[in-house]
Order: C-alpha cells, then structure tokens, then sequence
C-alpha cells in the first residue's frame, strides 16, 4: 500500500507500557503492540502492522525499545484491513520474518481477494460518509512469508499467550489472551473510541465500542465476539483503536455497547 491516508489523532506518535514487557505503539489511529518474549526482554514480537508509509516509524520506535537493527521474531495479525497491514509489505522485506494470520485471512493476504468496500450508508458521522475515498480495501500478497496460527491456539515464542478467533468484523479475527495476567489484545473486535466519530478519533475519547458497522462484515458475528471477549473477564483491555481499559472501566462500559 503506497498512499499514506490523511487521517490521524492526538496520540499519535505515542508509545506507552499498559502492563510490563506489552508496548502500545499509536500509529495515527490504530494501535500496534510490541511484545517483549518472557525471559530474554531483547526479543520480540509483533501485533499488526499499521498504516500504509509506516515502515520507517515503526522501525524507528522498534529500535527505540530493543536496539539497533531489532527485528521481531515474527509479526501477528489480528486481520488484514489497511490500518493493520499498511507497512506489513516494506516491514517484511526488511526484516524477512515470519507472519502468521487466521486461515479464514489467508484470501486477503495472498493476492486472492479484496475485503468489500466500506459502507458510506453504515451508520452516521464524517468518517462513515468519506469511508469509500478515504479506506483502501484491497488485499495484498505475502504468500511467501504468511503461515496460519496453529489449532491448539498457542503462539510460537509467546508461552502462556493464545489466540481467540473472533469473527465478525472480518472472517478471519483473532484477539490474544495471556491466561495468568488476564491481559487481552482485542484488535478491532472491540473497541474503545467511537470510529465513526472523526472527532472521537481525533481526540481518542475512550468509550467502549463495537467495531465500526462501515468496515465489518458480519455483524451477528461480531456480537458474538464480543460475547466470547468479554466472558474471558479481562482485567485489562488492549485494542485495536483507542486507548487501554481496565477492568474496573470495563465493566462500567459493557452495558453501554450498541
């Protein structure tokens, strides 16, 4: 994806440690995580791969937390829209690492398919109207570095982490959980600022949300999602957009979810 797209926030640029050795990296509007391997906090990897013309930032803030030269040991995908793939292509091509996605993914990420194009009719606000000009939904083709996650739902080099599928918002979703912690990466199956709000996204305004309707493509899907995150009790709430929630914010917000 070669076309930067000309939307950001106030916490762009922004790196924080929600919980020890989990690095939120914020790419404009969505959020990347850099994830420290237990035991040897100079290994590393990856959560998603930002925006398109991200590359150079992301690898700046990579050698900011693990050194010069620090490449992950692999990338995971939450899923293949634009702003989780944009620098996915010039990241792999520095780095030659491994990448692993949800089988029901694989089509977007191997040239075969393209996810549909947003809804401009889905739901109200300024990013909903402009979604078709603003959101590329083309997929792309990394045949020679994608591999699927495995069916017992463990992670290659992240011992007591695992990934949910949850569809929905695309076919393909997984979140991460880390059992003992509690701690879960929801990427874009549930959010915490209102996406369809370009002054919500602007400002980050934290709200607990469904993935936007505009870009999802299944919505009783999605629901059911959110069913299965939330009967995990997370004490803490990493996503895909917006900032982190804890347990006590959490459950405050449940009952105000669409």
């Amino acid at each position: 994806m070669n076309k930067k797209i000309p939307v950001t926030s106030v916490k762009s640029g922004h790196l924080i440690e929600p919980a020890p050795g989990i690095h939120q990296y914020t790419n404009q509007v969505v959020n990347l995580f850099f994830i420290d391997i237990e035991g040897d906090s100079n290994r590393w990897v990856l959560i998603d791969a930002g925006m398109p013309k991200s590359a150079d930032e992301i690898m700046e803030q990579a050698e900011k937390l693990y050194g010069k030269g620090a490449r992950p040991e692999a990338i995971y995908l939450t899923h293949g829209h634009f702003d989780h793939i944009g620098s996915l292509e010039k990241l792999i091509s520095v780095w030659d690492v491994p990448v692993y996605a949800h089988k029901e993914e694989f089509p977007y990420l191997t040239g075969e398919l393209d996810y549909p194009k947003p809804d401009p009719n889905a739901g109200k606000g300024m990013v909903v109207k402009l979604s078709p000009k603003l959101f590329p939904n083309e997929g792309i083709d990394i045949s020679g570095n994608i591999h699927p996650y495995s069916d017992d739902h463990q992670l290659p080099h992240l011992p007591g982490w695992q990934w949910i599928h949850t569809p929905g918002h695309t076919p393909g979703h997984v979140s991460f959980y880390h059992h003992d912690s509690r701690i879960l990466i929801a990427g874009d199956a549930l959010i915490t600022v209102k996406q369809e709000s370009l002054s919500h996204v602007l400002t980050q305004q934290k709200e607990l949300d469904s993935p936007p309707d505009y870009l999802t493509q299944n919505q009783d899907l999605a629901f059911r999602s959110i069913k299965v995150i939330l009967s995990m009790k997370p004490h803490l709430l990493l996503s895909g957009h917006g900032k982190p929630m804890n347990v006590e914010e959490l459950n405050k917000s449940v009952g105000d979810l669409d």
